[in-house]
């Protein structure tokens, strides 16, 4: 994958007055957890997880002990759908589809259901043009009284300070969600996954339950939770370059510096760039390696290994050959 412009300049550090150097630490891409197989672009999505109409006593039990307000899974759980449209919908050519029938019967509980029959995926992908079927088979919520805000209470008891009693007033929900994706063309579950999301909201008054915005709000974080997989993460890295040069290129160096710390890296490139093509020996190598952080922070990765290999195999300076092996990895991963 190509993940260009996807930069981010954090801060320039000097290390001291009398230092030679300096960095900028920057977002670095990381591989994400899951790959989709490069036929797959277009994915129909369904919502399963909706009980039959004939809901037994057991379901019934299970939601009043759960403390769900009847009916409201069947709401929420369409939050997870739409998570997943507005983060992979667009996203390296990737495209979700919603066919005419957006919801398939399942279990309405935490079971998860049995596969989908292969006809019934193919006749839903031939619908939409999609080479894929993303279903949500299963999801089901459940909310509970923060413990830390019941400790408290029971210790104070315990303590003598008993003052006056007030109800918890965290509610903490969670949402168990199950994802499928089917290859109807091979038949095959090419992924499957399963999560539990907790969001922790704060009460009003005396009663106990769930302000209307808990259990969309951590739907809706089930569903990105499944995209997320598929995006690449970051950490941060440190790149040093140089500061200072020497003679008549002394000012220039000073002058590039500047124009970084204030994130003008096209005028500090510039500045490098006519010291490379003057200078020679420590001063070329040096301007060089910053060459190549100004054109990494500009998004021009191919570009900077390029002037690092030229810092360490024309002038030896080692920056650039430690450098240039950095670059070859994150070529790699993008």
């Amino acid at each position: 994958m190509k993940f260009k412009n996807l930069l981010l300049l954090l801060s320039i550090l000097i290390l001291g007055s009398c230092s030679k150097y300096g960095f900028v630490k920057l977002k670095y891409p990381q591989s994400p957890n899951a790959v989709l197989p490069e036929n797959i672009k277009n994915i129909a999505i369904v919502n399963r997880s909706i009980a039959s109409k004939d809901v037994n006593h057991s379901i019934l039990k299970d939601i009043i002990l759960s403390g769900e307000v009847a009916g409201s899974d069947k709401v929420a759980s369409d939050e997870c759908l739409k998570a997943v449209y507005d983060r992979f919908n667009g996203y390296q050519d990737y495209k979700i589809l919603f066919p005419n029938k957006t919801k398939l019967e399942g279990t309405g509980t935490r079971v998860t259901p049995e596969i989908l029959e292969w006809k019934i995926v193919k006749q839903i992908c031939d619908s939409t043009g999609a080479d894929a079927l993303l279903v949500l088979e299963m999801f089901d919520s459940n909310s509970d009284i923060l413990l830390s805000t019941v400790t408290n209470q029971v210790n104070n008891v315990i303590s003598g300070n008993i003052g006056t009693p007030a109800p918890p007033n965290q509610i903490r929900m969670n949402v168990v969600s199950y994802w499928r994706m089917y290859d109807p063309s091979k038949k095959l579950i090419i992924d499957q996954f399963q999560s539990t999301n907790y969001l922790t909201f704060n009460t009003n008054g005396y009663v106990n339950i769930p302000p209307p915005e808990a259990l969309p709000q951590t739907a809706y974080a089930a569903g990105e939770q499944y995209v997320y997989r598929f995006l690449p993460s970051y950490y941060y890295v440190k790149r040093d370059m140089y500061k200072k040069g020497k003679g008549a290129f002394k000012q220039q160096f000073k002058i590039a510096f500047r124009k970084s710390e204030v994130a003008n890296w096209q005028g500090a490139y510039d500045v490098w760039f006519s010291i490379a093509q003057k200078a020679s020996g420590k001063n070329a190598g040096k301007a060089c390696l910053n060459l190549a952080v100004a054109c990494e922070v500009l998004g021009k990765t191919e570009e900077a290994l390029s002037w690092a290999k030229k810092s360490y195999e024309d002038y030896g300076n080692k920056l650039g050959r430690d450098y240039a092996n950095k670059l070859k990895y994150r070529i790699r991963i993008e």
